[in-house]
């Protein structure tokens, strides 16, 4: 384990061998609380989170912010069908039992929120509480067919302003009041540094599983088969955070949850779409409400 900044890398390996990493955030002096797992989208990483995760830690909670397979310092899968929900799940859960966790607090946003959702059917008592993160238990096309377009692929980018470009040409109709400063922010989280040349921090191979489901415009979703785990999930204290013009969580689908499960915690934040990055005020302030009760 090697110690970064305000982090030490942590290294553990999956039920199929593979090597995965996370960024393991020490928890400040005080009463022990269950520690936090946060587990990023599609295309992300554990970067994602170098903002919130300190927060938490300084609260008094250890945050473990995870690389999924494919993605920042875990290794690639050789086998691209493996990357699916099921199989991250069962690498977060191979994590909790190296770590001799019982139980955590997940904080999932998007494809991480899916996978709580399944760590919630694999292992209920796994989790002691959860945000879901501009994600439920339906997906809209919508979202879907605009992701799918550029998962996997993209010309190579020459330098960094070409990363902030390509970063602020995938995401400003989300962050529409983001300058040059927060572009360039956002590519150092999505682009690794590969001899001064700014790299995408992903397998391009998670593509193949994710378009087997993509759908596209007009076409119907499929049934809502992650309801019975969204019910699982709804048992613990949960949050789900949406992102006022999100594309992937529809006010329809979020009223939907809400109907589900009415004892779950809800915020908007305000002219964003998909995905929040949980610095917003609104964002921060629906997660401390809930950490507050939370074990």
């Amino acid at each position: 384990m090697t110690a970064t900044m305000s982090f030490a890398d942590r290294f553990w390996t999956a039920p199929d061998g593979l090597s995965l990493h996370a960024r393991d955030y020490a928890a400040a002096a005080g009463p022990a609380r269950a520690p936090v797992i946060c587990i990023h989208g599609l295309t992300r990483n554990a970067r994602d989170f170098e903002a919130l995760a300190p927060r938490l830690a300084a609260k008094g909670r250890r945050v473990l912010a995870v690389d999924v397979r494919g993605r920042g310092q875990s290794s690639w899968d050789p086998d691209p069908s493996r990357y699916v929900p099921p199989v991250y799940a069962g690498d977060i859960l191979a994590l909790m039992d190296a770590l001799a966790i019982a139980r955590a607090v997940f904080i999932g946003t998007s494809m991480g929120g899916l996978i709580t959702l399944v760590v919630a059917a694999m292992r209920p008592t796994a989790i002691a509480a959860a945000v879901l993160n501009d994600v439920g238990p339906e997906l809209a096309p919508e979202g879907l067919a605009r992701i799918g377009g550029y998962v996997g692929g993209g010309a190579p980018i020459a330098d960094w302003e070409g990363a902030a470009a390509y970063a602020k040409r995938l995401n400003e109709v989300a962050f529409p009041a983001y300058g040059s400063a927060d572009w360039m922010a956002f590519a150092r989280r999505l682009f690794s540094d590969r001899e001064g040349v700014p790299v995408l921090d992903y397998d391009p191979g998670i593509s193949a599983a994710f378009k087997k489901t993509e759908l596209k415009p007009g076409e119907e979703p499929p049934p809502p088969d992650l309801w019975p785990l969204f019910d699982t999930l709804s048992k613990r204290p949960l949050l789900t955070i949406r992102g006022e013009t999100s594309d992937i969580l529809s006010p329809a689908i979020a009223e939907h949850m809400r109907l589900a499960a009415p004892d779950m915690a809800y915020a908007e934040v305000s002219a964003i779409g998909h995905a929040p990055m949980l610095d917003e005020p609104q964002a921060l302030a629906a997660i401390d409400a809930l950490l507050a009760t939370a074990p």
